[in-house]
């Protein structure tokens, strides 16, 4: 039996047993953190309190899936770093490239975990037949989250073989692989002209509705990957970056 993470011990406690119910101003309220709303110009989010009490305040202006995440991560703040004051832009909240025992990251994954809990988001990713940016997207909504958000937490879930890679125009930032899937397969750190990424990004392609074929190549470099062939889904994200999914054939996990 799988040991129950500290996040979804919250929504547990609380009686929360689906998406719906997952209100994060309530859930932050009850844990003694209050939230609230203003433009911020400098920071995504920040959070002030001693040892029992804390204001969490989150940026205005920023999209709705990104201010849900913002809250989130605070609590993970809440939850992890209890009495220091922390500022948090849009680099520290989301951001995958950050080192496992960065106090972001920490928040980051307390976060995914309250928003998209694994005993609720498992028991949808496990219907799915084919990993698409459609259907992932159809859990994020019911969810809530971003696109980002769920293609991680789809990543560890480990139920496909999936890598998702962001690169901006001069190299990649960040990949998250799944589990299953052997060392090897490490992304390239630039982005190849033949990949759909690079039309993407560089030529202002419109995304793909469903995987594409590509060779292996053009993502990965090691000897005898130019046997294999991948389906890759790329979209642009803010900020001149592409996210990519890369969905790996069978034979590769051998």
């Amino acid at each position: 039996m799988s040991t129950i993470r500290p996040a979804e011990r919250i929504l547990f406690e609380l009686g929360i047993r689906s998406p719906q119910d997952i209100d994060l101003d309530a859930i932050a309220w009850s844990l003694g953190a209050a939230v609230n709303y203003r433009p911020l110009e400098k920071w995504e989010a920040m959070i002030v309190g001693p040892s029992r009490r804390a204001i969490i305040t989150v940026n205005s202006n920023s999209i709705p899936t990104r201010r849900r995440f913002s809250v989130a991560h605070e609590i993970g703040h809440w939850h992890h770093h209890r009495g220091r004051v922390l500022f948090c832009g849009a680099r520290d909240i989301g951001n995958p490239a950050h080192g496992t025992l960065d106090p972001e990251n920490q928040a980051d994954q307390f976060a995914s975990d309250l928003v998209l809990p694994d005993f609720l988001f498992k028991p949808r990713i496990v219907k799915l037949k084919r990993p698409t940016l459609a259907h992932f997207r159809e859990i994020a909504d019911e969810f809530r989250v971003s696109d980002t958000a769920t293609l991680l937490k789809a990543v560890d879930s480990d139920q496909f073989p999936i890598v998702v890679v962001c690169h901006n125009k001069e190299r990649r930032r960040w990949f998250r692989r799944a589990p299953m899937i052997p060392g090897w397969w490490f992304p390239r750190e630039d982005l190849d002209h033949e990949s759909f990424a690079f039309d993407v990004l560089f030529a202002g392609a419109s995304e793909s509705s469903y995987p594409q074929k590509v060779g292996a190549d053009a993502w990965f470099d090691f000897r005898g990957v130019d046997r294999f062939e991948v389906q890759e889904q790329s979209f642009r994200l803010p900020n001149d970056e592409v996210l990519t999914l890369l969905i790996l054939p069978d034979e590769a996990l051998g």
